[in-house]
């Protein structure tokens, strides 16, 4: 497939001066023939919105699930990871800038079809598909067919992404997956407004949408940033929105910010603010949280909210004591730990396995 070929997508409308509208996500960004979205790779094309990279990726590759971060689904297990290019949102932080804001990524990326990409994922062992690195909003239709093709040969779909997407997609969206991490990006309209150029309510309409709408599994993540979002008391603003709408369940990352992209001169995240932040979440009645990005085998494992104990040990991404009986619950008192877990822990590990090209389904 062309680096340049047009998909035909859904979710947009024609005005009446001959203009479209992209209906995708809140930016309801409005094109001329020949010209693209803020994401870059949905534009209008022939009098209707298309998307560029659809079977383009950024690269492939097999991480453990706790990377996501995803630390109540399917713990241990190996999950193929991907992305495109793009993104709906301007960060002016973000982590992951050299592919989601490089816009000569999709000349660069692998051909990869959905039916190859599940195909990899199954030789491989892996249990789920993350689509990941850019935020999967932005190539909702490539993404779904991927999902669909997962499903076909028994493997569970993993979106990692912003929240930011509209009422009309975000149910077709939604269905194709079976997991979700959401980044909550801060608790205030302020910094979505100056740092990500976007908007705090429709993340959380998203957010609730999915705990109340749905039967996915949702945690959340927030990347704390000095001097930007780590005082306690939006931390636990936060955390008691989240118990209040959301229920105590939902776990809460709390990840280490690195000077990245447009903030270079921000300083890296102290691990003691994540450990406070985790504290302060708790306190606010949240079950899990955790801390991540740091070493800190405490803040990383999980505990039985009701009796205390360690029901499962991590070290960055490796699992240790397991205390999960078959059915989910607490080998001490009983009590159900929230998520979808197995039987049996996975036995991935922390590594990390790059794909070449030629296994994930390349296409002419």
């Amino acid at each position: 497939m062309s680096p340049i070929q047009a998909y035909p997508t859904a979710f947009w409308h024609r005005l009446e001066d001959g203009r479209v509208r992209c209906d995708l996500c809140p930016r309801a960004c409005v094109l001329k023939d020949g010209q693209r979205g803020l994401c870059f790779v949905r534009g209008a094309e022939g009098g209707a919105v298309v998307l560029y990279t659809y079977g383009r990726s950024s690269g492939f590759c097999i991480d453990p699930i706790e990377k996501k971060p995803l630390n109540h689904f399917l713990p241990g297990t190996p999950v193929l990871s991907f992305g495109t290019a793009g993104c709906n949102l301007s960060c002016r932080f973000c982590q992951n800038w050299d592919m989601s804001k490089s816009w000569q990524m999709d000349t660069l990326a692998a051909d990869a079809s959905p039916d190859g990409i599940a195909q990899a994922a199954a030789v491989h062992g892996c249990r789920s598909v993350a689509y990941t690195y850019n935020d999967p909003v932005i190539f909702l239709e490539y993404a779904c067919d991927t999902a669909e093709a997962c499903r076909a040969l028994g493997i569970r779909n993993v979106a990692v992404t912003a929240g930011y997407i509209s009422r009309g997609a975000r149910a077709r969206f939604l269905q194709c997956m079976d997991a979700v991490n959401i980044d909550l990006k801060a608790f205030t309209d302020d910094f979505y407004r100056r740092l990500c150029s976007a908007r705090l309510g429709p993340v959380l309409e998203t957010i609730e949408y999915v705990q109340h709408e749905t039967d996915v599994w949702m945690e959340l993540t927030t990347l704390i940033i000095p001097g930007h979002n780590d005082s306690d008391a939006e931390i636990a603003r936060m955390a008691a929105w989240v118990v209040e709408h959301l229920g105590p369940e939902v776990p809460m990352h709390f990840s280490a910010y690195h000077p990245a992209y447009r903030m270079q001169a921000v300083p890296p995240t102290p691990a003691a603010t994540l450990a406070r932040a985790r504290r302060t979440a708790m306190a606010q009645g949240l079950r899990h949280a955790y801390t991540g990005n740091v070493h800190d085998g405490h803040g990383g494992s999980t505990y039985c909210h009701a009796c205390g104990a360690l029901l499962i040990e991590r070290d960055w991404y490796r699992l240790g004591h397991w205390g999960l009986a078959k059915d989910g619950r607490c080998m001490r008192c009983g009590t159900a730990c929230a998520g979808v877990f197995e039987a049996e822990p996975g036995h991935w590990g922390a590594r990390s396995l790059s794909l070449p090209r030629r296994e994930t389904g390349a296409m002419s």
